[in-house]
């Protein structure tokens, strides 16, 4: 096992780590909107998964990954109302690779995050 910690993304801000390795696979904690500062992302859902996707990368990269690597995400999001729009973000930001995914709605993330996401990838 290998622990995974990267200034480029948000410290985790409980008793957990950004990521780990485990026999080539990485597994991210979940990725909220914070900026690697810990400055929350606030505004509308396109900023707020914008900035989840900026913090995965970091941590994916830390592993020596990336989102070509990815074999499986899962999504939160508050609203379902703001599928659409994240879809379209997540769909940019991963090209033409498409990982399976879950997408859920939960009643409420830390900071009042509208998206959460967390990544399965292969390292």
């Amino acid at each position: 096992m290998k622990v995974i910690s990267t200034k480029n993304a948000p410290a985790a801000i409980g008793p957990y780590v950004q990521g780990m390795v485990v026999n080539n696979t990485f597994y991210s904690s979940g990725q909220i909107p914070l900026t690697a500062e810990g400055e929350f992302v606030g505004g509308d859902i396109t900023e707020q998964t914008n900035q989840v996707f900026e913090n995965v990368k970091a941590v994916l990269a830390e592993a020596g990954s990336s989102l070509n690597q990815v074999i499986k995400t899962t999504v939160f999001l508050t609203d379902m109302e703001d599928f659409a729009v994240m879809n379209e973000i997540y769909a940019e930001h991963f090209g033409a690779h498409k990982p399976a995914r879950t997408t859920v709605e939960v009643s409420k993330l830390p900071k009042d995050a509208k998206v959460e996401i967390e990544v399965i990838a292969l390292v």
